[in-house]
């Protein structure tokens, strides 16, 4: 039986994994803003946590480490998105997306790393995104962090090289869920603007609707948890986005990505 400090477990890919884990009777410490969306699942326990805020995040972990005794695992799952022009992004919305997706969830680490230094194992799993490599147009601010979190994962993996903790990043492509229900958009009246963002958020619409479950996320995060020594990065989604963009990343210049990207969302 695994001890799992899981975020973003009310929705989506973290409730798949709360169900999966709960399933084969790990217990869970599964955390959202509001613990009370969280469905009620043998050993999995509610938490209230917001990654805006340091205290929350410090009693959310406390608390589940103090139940557990030791946490074998921590999955960075939570996340939030905005849609629209980077031009018209501010300043404080960009912030917040960074908060959530990278600040919140280094602080986290921070937490786990003290505790699992102690007991000289555990596993991390930051779940990033293929979008840190192949960007969604009009997702500027998801994108950066999503890629600030992926270079922090692979620097914490060259510092801990040699000890039993992993780390591991979880970079799932298009996944069927109500994230993009939870988006927040910008607004533009810019006709520079307005055509290209309409398509795209089209193209986003249907590549999801058309996308795996989150059931396929859970399964490779079970097989990570049970692996001695898991890979340190591993990408989940269609055949395309899972082992054709991984081919396109390493091969093609920049140049020829960004023509391949404008092609799959019209724009």
């Amino acid at each position: 039986m695994k001890r799992v400090f899981l975020t973003g477990a009310s929705s989506g890919i973290g409730l798949a994994i709360a169900k999966a884990l709960s399933a084969r009777a790990d217990e869970v410490w599964g955390t959202a803003r509001d613990a009370g969306r969280i469905p009620a699942m043998e050993k999995v326990h509610p938490l209230r946590m917001d990654l805006r805020d340091l205290r929350s995040i410090t009693t959310a972990f406390d608390t589940a480490l103090s139940a557990a005794k030791h946490i074998d695992v921590l999955i960075n799952n939570a996340g939030s998105g905005s849609f629209g022009p980077a031009e018209l992004l501010s300043t404080e919305m960009i912030a917040d997306e960074f908060q959530v997706l990278v600040f919140g969830q280094i602080e986290l680490m921070r937490l786990a790393l003290a505790a699992m230094r102690k007991q000289e194992c555990g596993l991390i799993i930051n779940v990033t995104s293929l979008a840190a490599r192949l960007p969604v147009p009009f997702m500027a601010a998801y994108n950066a962090a999503k890629a600030a979190m992926a270079s922090f994962t692979m620097s914490i993996q060259l510092e801990l090289a040699g000890s039993n903790i992993r780390i591991v990043d979880l970079a799932p492509a298009d996944i069927s869920t109500p994230f993009n229900d939870a988006v927040r958009k910008i607004e533009t009246a810019d006709s520079y603007y307005q055509k290209r963002v309409d398509k795209t958020w089209v193209a986003v619409e249907k590549n999801l609707r058309a996308a795996p479950k989150p059931e396929l996320v859970a399964r490779h995060v079970l097989r990570l948890i049970d692996q001695s020594n898991p890979p340190p990065r591993v990408m989940v989604g269609d055949f395309f986005q899972a082992r054709i963009a991984p081919f396109i990343l390493r091969f093609l210049p920049q140049r020829l990505q960004l023509w391949g990207l404008k092609k799959y969302y019209g724009i």
